[in-house]
């Protein structure tokens, strides 16, 4: 079993908290340190409460799914001996009502492009079978109806410090 990790941190400083006018703008940090800056999505919470320029939660799950399914790709091309030069994708999340009348990321498509080198080219089935064995394999695409737990952590704050409410 592996685990993996992310810390997230959002702080409010001067903002108008109870009055809803405040910056959703946060921080991930990932377990390599890179560090990015995320934000509620402008199609959900408008500008300027939302950031634009950040990540939202949307696009990151998108985003996962297609990178997921890249690196699974990428490793069964190399197996069967066919050599990528360059993978692309542009993919897309549709968020619409579920059939529990949720809001939810309902449909990903994913778009990759892939080129071979010339000397080993496989034949069009060959590439429908690793996208759909990628697909199959893809840890993203099978966690998708997974369960999401929640355990608060009481007499700390998200930061480390104590936290003065409690």
């Amino acid at each position: 079993m592996a685990e993996y990790f992310a810390h997230l941190l959002w702080l409010r400083g001067e903002q108008d908290f109870l009055g809803n006018r405040y910056s959703r703008k946060h921080l991930l940090r990932f377990d390599g340190g890179l560090e990015i800056s995320a934000s509620s999505s402008p199609h959900i919470v408008p500008v300027p409460m939302s950031d634009a320029a950040s990540v939202d939660p949307e696009e990151a799950f998108v985003a996962s799914l297609a990178s997921c399914h890249m690196l699974w790709f990428l490793s069964i091309a190399a197996r069967r001996g066919f050599c990528v030069d360059c993978y692309a994708d542009s993919p897309v999340g549709i968020m619409a009502r579920n059939s529990d009348g949720k809001l939810a990321i309902t449909v990903v498509t994913l778009k990759p492009d892939v080129t071979f080198s010339d000397d080993c080219l496989p034949a069009r089935d060959e590439i429908e079978q690793m996208h759909h064995q990628a697909h199959q394999e893809c840890f993203i695409a099978n966690s998708v109806k997974s369960e999401v737990r929640c355990e608060p952590l009481f007499g700390q704050s998200p930061a480390g410090r104590p936290d003065s409410a409690t």
